[in-house]
């Protein structure tokens, strides 16, 4: 039974991880209909500049305030003197496009940070909390992230719910064109997007670096998971993105701690793979309905 809960908690908190990827790609997707191949190295990078500020002396909250400002700066960079070049032709530019900003973050990372682990700090304790002196496998920092992406997901629903700019953004991300003649500043609203996205991307590498060994691919992984989750839950919902990626924990944690941590890769891709065939919209997502 111990080992049971302590599994669960882990996928929790891991899947907590894995919903806030999601959420950043759910974010861009929604945005600018573009998946952000790049998003876990962009993430990796500015959580190297939060570091370098923490280990110049800086507190971790500072090193996080910066780290979500560089993304924001980053994202938007990005997409006006990258993306932009390929928006509006094959939609497999701009993958291609994001798979080499992927290597060319990660190269960049090793050249300025080095390629060596190094440790990132925790904002909260890592040791479990005991509960009728038995240890379970669930930590302050773990209730932090959770917090801190149950945040982000429901600013991101507001955003997209409740608030004209959100609508607007929806809106030039399936029609451009009609959304131009409607007096939408289509231009900057895919700037913001490609900004926001990298904010929320930002936010989840500080807090998967959080207590652990970080290095300039220590996102690959995490982003596949993340992947794997708003597929999921469907990358129409910020709601599904976190569902997703609970799920996703929680499976895979199972998976390792009953099966064996080295079919965690192939449990995934089996997951991906049984979604697309079975319901390739997502679990949270629908199409909609036309009256011809």
């Amino acid at each position: 039974m111990q080992q049971f809960l302590n599994v669960t908690l882990t996928g929790l908190a891991q899947g907590a991880v894995y919903a806030a990827i999601a959420l950043a790609l759910v974010l861009i997707w929604r945005s600018t209909r573009i998946v952000n191949f790049a998003q876990g190295a962009m993430a990796m990078f500015t959580t190297y500049i939060a570091l370098a500020l923490i280990e110049a002396g800086q507190s971790y909250w500072v090193g996080l305030l910066v780290a979500l400002v560089s993304g924001l700066v980053l994202g938007a960079l990005v997409e006006r003197v990258v993306v932009r070049r390929v928006e509006g032709g094959p939609e497999l530019n701009a993958v291609i496009v994001t798979l080499g900003l992927f290597v060319g973050f990660q190269a960049l990372a090793a050249i300025l940070f080095g390629s060596t682990f190094v440790s990132f700090p925790a904002p909260f304790d890592l040791r479990g909390f005991t509960v009728g002196g038995v240890n379970i496998a669930f930590t302050p920092n773990s209730i932090f992230v959770i917090v801190a992406v149950i945040v982000v997901m429901l600013a991101l629903v507001a955003l997209f719910r409740f608030t004209n700019l959100g609508l607007q953004m929806r809106a030039s991300a399936f029609s451009q064109e009609m959304s131009r003649l409607l007096g939408v500043r289509v231009g900057a609203l895919l700037t913001l997007g490609w900004a926001l996205a990298a904010v929320v991307g930002s936010l989840a590498g500080v807090l998967i670096a959080g207590g652990n060994l970080v290095s300039p691919n220590y996102m690959d992984a995490v982003v596949v998971y993340g992947f794997v989750a708003a597929v999921l839950g469907g990358l129409e919902s910020p709601g599904g993105a976190v569902v997703g990626g609970l799920t996703i924990g929680l499976l895979l944690s199972y998976v390792s701690g009953y099966l064996g941590s080295e079919l965690v890769a192939l449990a995934s891709l089996v997951i991906l793979v049984a979604v697309l065939l079975v319901r390739p919209q997502g679990l949270f997502s629908h199409a909609a309905a036309r009256r011809v």
